[in-house]
């Protein structure tokens, strides 16, 4: 049976007719792009259009920043917009930023600006705070604390004025260093100051203390002035200081008169016992006299009229004292009595 090649001519053309209403619908979503880019005089082709949607790039971010760069007078390489999208960058904000850029007679180029914006950085405020420069408030919240010499804190806010250096934009350092250099310098000036008053007479002193330290190195800013937003007096850190030391060496001083004491209780007690010794070893001597009489008695060197004589010395020794005593004690009562009435008085 032989096959007759005319009963597929229908399924062919009816292939070929499929085939190109694809084609068609598939560049229909180009053509509103590429008719975009044509008008505006963008060179962009449809089939490079296509392209771009195969190597999975936004052609509608291309084409609109490209129209952007070519009506302002910037006509950029489509295929560097389409390298910086597949970097991961934000095509947009890098185009408006070389608009403003060239506005402003900065100097900025496409592969400065993409760098940048590939570093993180915000290319468009960037270069829209070197045309307008911006105010930074030294801290934010609060104020930066510092002592004078003479023992006086002093509380004071500074507000820097800044712009962007677009040079040092990727690798400078950011705000928050500007911040705190101007914090270190401030605590540095207020402490180099003789008195608070000289301070609070003449705040400049503060601000151009800082700009002479040229706190701007290395960060992508540049201080184009330093402004002392408010002063005010803080608590008295000298006077608190010295207090704190007034007391520390008075606790030093009561432990060592505690120190003193103690030692002076153990010599006393030491005292105390030394004497009980040797009232001890008196108490021993006293015992070995009757035995050295009873002796001296049987070896014939003591009679009984010299014991007679040692009793009666030993007697009237007894009777001087307990009068002595009396007379002491009479005498004590009379001065007790003769400072009494002062004492009432």
């Amino acid at each position: 049976m032989l096959l007759d090649i005319s009963d597929y001519v229908p399924w062919a053309i009816g292939g070929v007719l499929l085939l190109f209403v694809i084609v068609v619908i598939f560049l229909l979503r180009f053509v509103t792009l590429w008719i975009q880019a044509y008008m505006s005089g963008t060179k962009i082709g449809l089939f490079q259009l296509v392209g771009m949607s195969l190597r999975k790039v936004n052609p509608t971010v291309i084409v609109r920043g490209a129209i952007s760069a070519t009506q302002a007078g910037l006509p950029l390489n489509v295929n560097d917009l389409e390298a910086h999208y597949l970097a991961g960058g934000n095509v947009i904000n890098v185009v408006r930023a070389l608009i403003a850029a060239d506005r402003a007679n900065l100097g900025l180029d496409f592969r400065q600006a993409a760098a940048i914006d590939l570093a993180g950085r915000d290319v468009l405020d960037a270069v829209q705070t070197c045309v307008n420069p911006k105010v930074i408030d030294c801290p934010a919240a609060s104020k930066v604390a510092a002592m004078a010499k003479d023992g006086i804190q002093v509380l004071a806010k500074a507000r820097v004025t800044v712009r962007t250096n677009i040079q040092r934009l990727v690798g400078g350092a950011t705000e928050d260093t500007i911040v705190a250099r101007v914090g270190e310098g401030i605590v540095s000036t207020i402490g180099s100051s003789g008195s608070h008053k000289d301070v609070l007479e003449n705040p400049d002193l503060i601000s151009k203390g800082v700009l002479q330290k040229g706190l701007d190195a290395g960060t992508a800013f540049e201080i184009l002035s330093i402004d002392i937003a408010d002063v005010d007096i803080g608590d008295n850190i000298g006077a608190r200081l010295q207090a704190d030391q007034a007391e520390a060496d008075k606790r030093v001083a009561q432990a060592a008169a505690e120190s003193r004491r103690a030692m002076a209780v153990a010599a006393e007690q030491e005292n105390v016992a030394d004497i009980a010794a040797n009232r001890a070893k008196l108490v021993l001597a006293e015992a070995e006299v009757p035995k050295a009489m009873a002796d001296a008695f049987r070896s014939g060197n003591l009679g009984v009229l010299d014991f007679q004589r040692i009793r009666n010395i030993e007697a009237d020794t007894k009777m001087r004292s307990q009068i002595a005593a009396g007379e002491e004690a009479h005498l004590k009562s009379e001065s007790q009595k003769k400072k009494m009435p002062g004492e009432n008085d």
